[in-house]
């Protein structure tokens, strides 16, 4: 008989073919959804995890003052309980590198004196390019974020003091452990300044557990030998951070679709059944069983969910790609591999049909449930009954026929209307929260001015470089003396250390008329740092290096020092990045070392002659029109948000187009006999429509409240960027209005195919089928 169900299901899947387009397009939709979210989730943690323990990675890298702790007593640490594996101790030494070096900007250079680490116990260093150093004079230098740097292999470097090293490869590792690398000898001549041991312990998967573990390891030293410990959780943390704003957001859109999907695929189970009772007598009283019955309804859902589920594991797949190149961009990956987990697709291709499935089965138990007379009795009987209280209150109204026919409509099947409208309010939802993102993202980087800007940029960074003709002080002279402009800000861009943290952190030093551009980040939170030794940074800066607003910190550049004062977050940033004035970059070096220009254009000023006259000036500099706009995970956001957004609206559509179809199906005789008594297409239209738009608005005040909840939930929990509550509260009264007809809208979209079928129906071929 399995061949007899097969057939039967088949025949099933060709009759309803609207249906089943509506069942591949919802899976489809819904497992793109499901699929890019799990990616990101999924390499958010993984890669690191398997590219760390690949290389044995240091679950401390400590730092200790040579002066207090020998070399003989660091290296009795490692055997100490709950150390399980040590490398060291190494010498360390910071040299400074004072010109830009290998497409990096002058500052301090982290070196450890280090053998070939490919056996080591702990931070096996990956070699990217050339080789190992084997003789003093050698250095390889560490390329956190990937990729084989050849070209610069063979680079002669100079340190301040003299020094000269050749770069004779580029490494990395997930530890972050230095810098540079440069054999024992060398690092000894260096004068080094601290010692570094690597450890791997027992317990580690939090930090308290790996606080204790060094103070165990490092009992008996004395209390202030150590300097410095780097945990490798606060690099993980780092390591997702970008991924971690995307987090939130695919969460809620991949769980918005699952969902749907679910309620979509039951309503079209439920209709299928309802409205094919006739079918499921005829099938039973020609010998199928119950159970055969319930299977050919099944296998009819299953076939389009199994379309739907590969295409959209493939479309998710091929998408997840540019997400995470975007989501993962601008930080240290190391040796990690950024993809998704292998195993994400054929889980969704098993995991999804078989929801589907699951959603099916309720409904297609009717089927199983109804002898072979009562089905055929069923299916050939009128429907009557329910919602009649309701459609006679409507009909004594004064409201248009065509208008209370179509009110009263829904309540003729009242768990098919709530499965509708569940399917709705998702998409209301979902469209709520997508404004609310989009118009928090445009407040928080809305440009501190309306003013045109030019944005000139030296020749620091190009490969290429053009020799200066004018030095940073008569290229600002020259940019505010073209004709047309208002105001010229400087910002300068130096490496510097900070004492007890063993990574360098980029500085940007802000100068000229004020100390705003329309690259400088908002500060949410505390002061903009426009006084002597002070700094601002972003919550990323912040939570990775362990400190707070009003916390001091001591700056390293070039051999001099100076204590600043956190004062102010910004509302996102760069987890190695801090922003100050040009008076704090007094306190640390001579050199400002501008690299970007921000002019502001008087009104009514020609930008395109304030670029030419600025070229001609000095061919070195690099003018262009400032755009507004957003960059970054700002516009990714925004593209993702609005992407799943048009996504599952038109899955809520879908719903809504085959939830009418089911319902016209059911009433063809009495549209017949509506039609045929004088109802003009026009009014079947008009009736259509209503029986959904109703139930549309409905929808809206349910889903915009949802959406809203759903909206701060997830402005809150990017961790990325610390968003203002100015800039979470953007539910004016014309937003709210607008979304208010979202509901509306998407009934209405579903609905209008269906309303011109049902207008269309012939009477005589109605009645007569009758």
């Amino acid at each position: 008989m399995s061949g007899a169900v097969w057939r039967a299901s088949r025949a099933a899947v060709k009759r309803r073919r609207v249906q089943t387009v509506v069942i591949g397009l919802v899976v489809f939709c819904s497992t793109a959804t499901v699929l890019l979210a799990l990616a990101v989730i999924s390499a958010a943690r993984a890669p690191f995890d398997d590219a760390f323990e690949a290389e044995r990675g240091s679950h401390v890298t400590a730092l200790f003052d040579p002066a207090k702790a020998s070399a003989e007593q660091l290296a009795a640490t490692a055997h100490r309980p709950g150390v399980e594996a040590a490398a060291g101790p190494f010498d360390q030494a910071v040299v400074t590198i004072p010109a830009d070096w290998v497409g990096r900007p002058p500052g301090p250079l982290a070196l450890v004196g280090r053998p070939d680490p490919a056996s080591a116990p702990v931070d096996r260093v990956e070699l990217l390019a050339g080789r190992w150093a084997a003789a003093p004079g050698e250095v390889v230098i560490n390329n956190p974020g990937g990729g084989a740097a050849s070209r610069f292999v063979g680079t002669p470097l100079t340190t301040s003091t003299g020094v000269k090293l050749t770069v004779v490869g580029f490494a990395t590792d997930m530890s972050q452990s230095s810098g540079g690398w440069v054999t024992p000898e060398q690092a000894a001549a260096l004068h080094p300044t601290a010692r570094q041991m690597l450890y791997r312990f027992t317990d580690a998967a939090t930090e308290q557990q790996l606080t204790t573990s060094l103070a165990n390891a490092t009992e008996g030293l004395p209390g202030d030998a150590v300097e410095s410990g780097l945990s490798y959780l606060v690099l993980k943390q780092a390591f997702s951070a970008g991924a971690d704003a995307y987090l939130p957001l695919m969460t809620v859109f991949g769980v918005l679709g699952l969902v749907v999907a679910a309620l979509i695929v039951g309503n079209v189970v439920s209709g299928a059944v309802i409205s094919g009772y006739r079918h499921i007598g005829v099938l039973k009283s020609i010998g199928f069983t119950p159970r055969q019955v319930v299977t050919v309804y099944l296998t009819m859902v299953s076939v389009p969910a199994v379309v739907g589920t590969v295409l959209g594991t493939a479309a998710g797949w091929v998408a997840a790609g540019p997400i995470l190149q975007t989501a993962f961009s601008g930080i240290s990956t190391g040796t990690a591999v950024i993809e998704p987990a292998g195993w994400l697709p054929v889980a969704t291709l098993v995991s999804v049909p078989l929801l589907v499935a699951l959603a099916a089965l309720v409904p297609a138990s009717r089927a199983h449930r109804l002898s072979a007379a009562q089905a055929i009795s069923a299916g050939s009987a009128p429907r009557a009954g329910r919602g009649l209280k309701v459609q006679r209150w409507l009909s004594g109204t004064r409201l248009p026929r065509a208008v209370s026919l179509g009110l009263g409509q829904p309540f003729a099947r009242p768990a098919r209307t709530a499965l509708t409208m569940a399917a709705i309010v998702l998409g209301v939802v979902t469209v709520t929260v997508t404004t609310g993102v989009s118009s928090t993202l445009a407040k928080s980087m809305a440009a501190p001015d309306r003013g045109t800007h030019i944005d000139v940029q030296t020749s620091a960074f190009s490969e290429n470089k053009v020799t200066p003709r004018l030095t940073p002080e008569q290229a600002e002279a020259m940019l505010r003396a073209v004709p047309g402009a208002e105001r010229v800000s400087v910002r300068g861009l130096v490496r510097l250390g900070i004492v007890g943290q063993p990574q360098l952190v980029f500085a940007n030093f802000y100068g000229g008329d004020d100390m705003v551009d329309h690259r400088r980040l908002d500060v949410v939170k505390g002061r903009s740092a426009t006084g002597p030794n002070e700094i601002e940074a972003g919550p990323a800066f912040l939570a990775q290096h362990g400190v707070k607003l009003g916390d001091r910190l001591t700056l390293v550049l070039d051999g001099r020092q100076t204590t600043v004062t956190l004062v102010g977050e910004e509302v996102e940033g760069n987890a190695n990045a801090i922003s100050s004035n040009a008076a704090t970059a007094a306190q640390l070096t001579s050199d400002p070392h501008v690299v970007e220009y921000d002019v502001r254009l008087a009104a009514g000023a020609d930008a395109a002659a304030y670029q030419k006259a600025v070229t001609a000036a000095d061919p070195s500099l690099s003018p262009s029109i400032v755009t507004p706009g957003s960059a970054g995970p700002v516009v990714a956001i925004n593209t993702f948000s609005t992407t799943f957004s048009v996504l599952l609206s038109v899955v809520a559509a879908l719903g809504v187009f085959n939830t009418l179809l089911l319902t016209i199906r059911e009433r063809r005789r009495d549209l017949g006999m509506l039609k045929s008594i004088g109802m003009t297409p026009r009014q079947v239209v008009a009736m259509t429509i209503t029986s959904v738009a109703w139930q549309g608005v409905v929808s809206g005040m349910i889903g915009i409240p949802l959406g809203i909840l759903a909206h701060r939930l997830i402005v809150e929990n990017v961790r990325i960027i610390d968003f203002p509550e100015s800039t979470i509260d953007v539910w004016g009264a014309p937003l709210l209005a607008g979304l208010a007809l979202a509901g509306v809208a998407i009934a209405v979209l579903g609905a209008l195919v269906p309303a011109r079928s049902a207008a269309r129906l012939p009477i005589a071929e109605v009645l007569h089928n009758e």
